[in-house]
């Protein structure tokens, strides 16, 4: 398992919007890194024979007087994030069509760039507490992570260009930020300030956080004030918070071993047995 990229890694973000990126939390991170940092667009993959025009469609703009078509588009970004160290970072809507050869393209360029490392950044809807820290699952190609625990179900662009990486011998990591399913479909700019933190930690650089720890406390504000406005809403989060606690303290005792921490461990599965 490899935890940090060296200084000689060149890493490649990759995020998507859509389906992989709830309350753009994901692709959040891609243009706050462009915005605070100095980066140019490097290459590009055309829409044509990749998009389904009635589900992402064109956008009318208009510049200096003139009407612009803009069209979805796939940007790759070199970002300087310290002195002699570069990201390059993926940027798109997710594709509707032949995604395995969209996903070689993707590589090939990636390869262009000298990447070695291919992190996939995607955001979910779940049953998770706002008053809590949200969860932010990471996993590296080759960890050891228990079967019972491994996502099965639908897929989406991000894990099929984890695993064409895998195979083509990049390194590869996925980090994935939940978000309150209850809170609606607005910017969860605290799911973006944990990803950030999570690939800080990753490159080993203290990536610039700008001003999303303020949008994070404004959106913490904001969901507090939803929540006290609704009794029903008031209800389920006590119980999310109920089951995130009993959660958490279960993981903490089981760090420490022993027949008295798998005990605990039980009845912690059981308690939030009899909540679901």
């Amino acid at each position: 398992m490899k935890e940090e990229a060296t200084s000689n890694d060149t890493v490649m973000i990759a995020a998507f919007e859509g389906w992989n990126d709830a309350c753009q939390a994901a692709t959040n991170v891609v243009r706050h890194l462009t915005a605070v940092y100095e980066s140019r667009e490097v290459r590009s993959i055309r829409c044509d024979g990749f998009y389904d025009y009635q589900q992402t469609r064109p956008i009318v703009c208009h510049a200096t007087g003139r009407r612009r078509i803009v069209w979805p588009q796939t940007t790759f970004w070199d970002i300087a994030v310290a002195p002699g160290r570069h990201l390059i970072a993926q940027l798109a809507p997710e594709p509707n069509y032949r995604w395995r050869e969209y996903c070689r393209e993707s590589l090939r360029i990636a390869d262009e760039l000298d990447v070695t490392h291919v992190v996939m950044l995607g955001s979910m809807f779940a049953d998770c507490p706002h008053t809590r820290p949200l969860p932010v699952d990471v996993n590296c190609e080759n960890a050891d992570v228990d079967p019972d625990q491994r996502y099965s179900g639908p897929a989406g662009i991000p894990t099929i260009l984890d695993d064409i990486a895998a195979q083509d011998g990049f390194d590869t990591t996925t980090m994935w930020a939940s978000v309150p399913q209850y809170l609606g479909d607005g910017d969860c700019a605290q799911a973006t300030l944990d990803l950030l933190g999570r690939l800080s930690d990753l490159l080993g650089v203290d990536l610039d956080a700008g001003d999303l720890p303020r949008k994070a406390e404004e959106w913490k504000a904001q969901a507090s004030m939803l929540v006290r406005c609704n009794d029903a809403l008031q209800d389920y989060v006590r119980h999310l918070e109920a089951k995130y606690d009993r959660h958490d303290k279960a993981r903490r005792e089981a760090s420490l071993g022993g027949p008295q921490c798998e005990q605990l461990v039980r009845e912690a599965e059981a308690f939030l047995k009899d909540l679901g």
